[in-house]
């Protein structure tokens, strides 16, 4: 009954989504998006299961309805197999072939022909942690879908938008449009299309990526990470940019599926508003997105692609692998960073439950300033503090809370 009932649910929408689309009086929007790809009927979209095969047969409709050409290996759709590290949640309909543990994820892809010589690809991946895959920072007893409204609707919603705005403009190049499958796995979509990809790569302009662009904050930060991947890049950035505050980050490498496409020479911009509260857990749902935010940003990134439209083929530089540089540590605070924070410390944007800093009574806003008996004024310089601690070790810590400084102590 639940199967009937889901594949009734998913033809409705479906066939909803082609009549607007065919109807130039209703629009598809940012919201209709991202509201089916995180309805709880997709039981939150885990690579290979029957949930993201819905989603991925969503986008697939999404991309016909505007016109978009198939560009994946059976129609709009490329499918890769592999077998995971740790066995699937027990919760989610897997397909498996012939009866191993073999998973198989689909990307997504379309094609805008402008007859142009180089190709701009335009991502974000679709999939996400199901019940609570390897990588949930829920700690519930009780298995609870993690929609992934942020993480990321969000991105896959900002990506149709941005196809619906490119169909009549900018000519200056083809575009290629690409959902991903498996990123929450390792990126396996992605580095498994640029190893068999179905474009000339020699032709790719270059690639954009939007992951987890939903929850624009009221200062309006944004962060825009490969901005040192092509010469140009920074400057267009700032020159379009009227609207955010900007963190700029120059490496192309990165937790996301720009990633892939820097490792084959290709300049990247990667957007991104902030980690928080319900990222990687079951809160990440539909009605704590900024839709006004998420069409501000498409419209800035559609500026981007506007101001490069006659600057031919860029660039590509390698940039400086900031990852290489962070220290291993064998503890953890038990906090999401504010990766957004550019103030002196690092702003705490979450607590995990049962951890040292939530037993040490840190909140969600704390900036720390020191951390045993190393002074913190950054991201960087936190970790290097992290990592002189074992597990047993005890220590104080300070944070700036509001005005005042308050110091605890802390066990690890």
């Amino acid at each position: 009954m639940k199967n009937i009932l889901f594949i009734l649910f998913l033809t409705l929408s479906l066939v909803a989504c082609k009549d607007n689309a065919a109807n130039p009086d209703v629009a598809v929007s940012i919201e209709d998006d991202v509201k089916f790809l995180s309805d709880d009927k997709l039981e939150g979209r885990q690579t290979g299961s029957d949930g993201e095969k819905a989603a991925a047969e969503y986008i697939a409709e999404r991309f016909q309805s505007m016109g978009l050409e198939a560009k994946g290996t059976e129609g709009y759709f490329q499918e890769f197999s592999f077998k995971p590290k740790t066995d699937p949640h027990q919760e989610v309909n897997y397909t498996v072939k012939d009866g191993d543990s073999t998973i198989t994820g689909t990307n997504v892809i379309a094609y805008l022909d402008n007859k142009a010589e180089n190709t701009i690809i335009i991502g974000a991946h679709y999939d996400h942690l199901g019940y609570g895959a390897e990588g949930s920072l829920y700690r519930g007893e009780k298995n609870e879908i993690h929609n992934g409204a942020d993480d990321n609707a969000s991105g896959v919603a900002v990506l149709l938008d941005l196809a619906k705005k490119l169909k009549s403009k900018n000519k200056g190049n083809n575009y290629l449009f690409m959902t991903f499958s498996g990123e929450e796995m390792g990126l396996l979509g992605s580095n498994y299309f640029t190893k068999n990809p179905t474009i000339d790569l020699s032709k790719a302009n270059y690639m954009l990526n939007m992951d987890m662009v939903g929850r624009l904050k009221q200062d309006s930060t944004l962060a825009v990470y490969g901005l040192g991947t092509s010469p140009i890049l920074k400057q267009v950035v700032k020159a379009n940019n009227s609207k955010f505050k900007i963190i700029e980050n120059e490496s192309g490498v990165g937790p996301s599926d720009h990633t892939s496409f820097y490792n084959s020479d290709i300049p990247v911009l990667h957007f991104f508003t902030g980690q928080h509260e319900d990222y990687h857990k079951p809160g990440d749902d539909f009605e704590k997105l900024n839709y006004e935010g998420m069409k501000t940003i498409s419209t800035y990134i559609f500026d981007i692609i506007s101001d490069l439209d006659d600057n031919g083929k860029l660039a590509f530089r390698k940039t400086k692998n900031e990852s290489e540089d962070v220290p291993r540590f064998k503890v953890g605070l038990g906090v999401i960073p504010d990766y957004l924070y550019d103030g002196k410390g690092m702003r705490i944007d979450g607590v995990s439950e049962d951890k040292p800093a939530q037993k040490a009574g840190l909140q969600k806003g704390d900036i720390v300033v020191k951390l045993g008996d190393s002074l913190v004024t950054d991201m960087m310089s936190y970790m290097r503090a992290l990592s002189v601690f074992d597990k047993g070790d005890k220590t104080k810590v300070v944070v700036k809370r509001g005005e005042e400084e308050v110091e605890a102590d802390l066990e690890f």
